[in-house]
């Protein structure tokens, strides 16, 4: 299975002995796989078979299925009211010897409101099948058509996920190769924080500046949330290179992305280093926006 975006429009017309017929799919994005179905009175009984035909093909998405159906006149039938007739004809008789005139035509007679009207014909067992699978068959070629579509544009989002993914692990490069994290760097910044320390407070024993400096350090070292940025962007574009839905585990790695930059961002001692977290988020962002669109 491709990937696949939530949204999707597909729309197909057809006919046959029993009627003619369009099927309409709109597909949007959804947490799960929802579908809302609009059949004609008399054809309730595809519900189940058109719930079965779309969980094999997707995945999720907020799907809205209807059937407009228009019966043949193959399948109908005049039936004559023959009292009504009879007595419209008695009515036409009786006016006839009072005021005179002629008596109406039997076509006159027959289109009048109520004597001949249209019924259904009733199909067998056997038509009603038949009319089914075509409804069905029709219905099938119409979900492909909107695989089809949320394939394509599956396809274009992966593209611009693909292009942000990249552009955060360049970002991560950089914060790695920044200045501000080279060993004399920091060795630096934590000889003027430890004599800042000693200058507020003369009284400090050694125990307890050798704890302040380690926990400076500790602050100042981004090389684990670095590392894990490095896994997280191989794990996303292993699955966007993959098939199948992807959309709930990449919404789970873009919570992934957001919580280790969020943590270079406050470990962070140097002003570049802070900028290009913040560059970061802005692409996580908007990684994560594009996400939600996807199955």
């Amino acid at each position: 299975m491709s990937l696949q975006s939530m949204t999707g429009f597909a729309r197909e017309d057809d006919s046959s002995y029993f009627g003619n017929w369009t099927w309409e799919l709109r597909s949007v994005n959804g947490k799960g796989l929802d579908m809302r179905l609009r059949l004609p009175n008399g054809l309730e009984d595809l519900d189940n078979e058109v719930r079965k035909l779309v969980s094999k093909s997707l995945k999720r998405g907020n799907l809205q299925i209807s059937l407009q159906f228009q019966k043949s006149s193959e399948s109908e039938k005049p039936v004559v009211n023959e009292a009504l007739a009879d007595d419209l004809w008695q009515a036409a008789t009786t006016l006839k010897e009072k005021f005179g005139g002629d008596m109406p035509s039997i076509a006159e007679l027959m289109s009048m409101r109520g004597v001949v009207e249209v019924e259904e014909a009733e199909l067998s067992d056997e038509d009603r099948a038949r009319r089914n699978h075509e409804l069905l068959e029709s219905f099938g070629r119409t979900l492909d058509e909107l695989v089809a579509v949320r394939r394509k544009e599956g396809s274009a989002i992966a593209a611009v996920l693909s292009q942000q993914v990249d552009q955060i692990e360049k970002i991560r490069e950089k914060i790695d190769k920044n200045d501000a994290r080279s060993e004399t760097s920091i060795r630096a910044k934590l000889s003027v924080q430890v004599q800042q320390l000693i200058d507020a407070n003369n009284g400090l024993d050694e125990q307890r500046l050798h704890q302040e400096a380690v926990l400076m350090a500790a602050k100042a070292d981004l090389q684990e949330e670095i590392d894990r940025l490095a896994v997280h962007v191989a794990s996303a574009r292993e699955m966007l290179a993959g098939n199948g839905p992807i959309g709930r585990k990449m919404d789970f790695l873009a919570q992934e992305f957001n919580r280790e930059c969020n943590t270079i961002c406050s470990k962070s001692n140097d002003a570049g280093v802070t900028t290009l977290g913040l560059d970061m988020k802005i692409v996580i962002d908007q990684f994560r926006e594009q996400i939600q669109n996807m199955e």
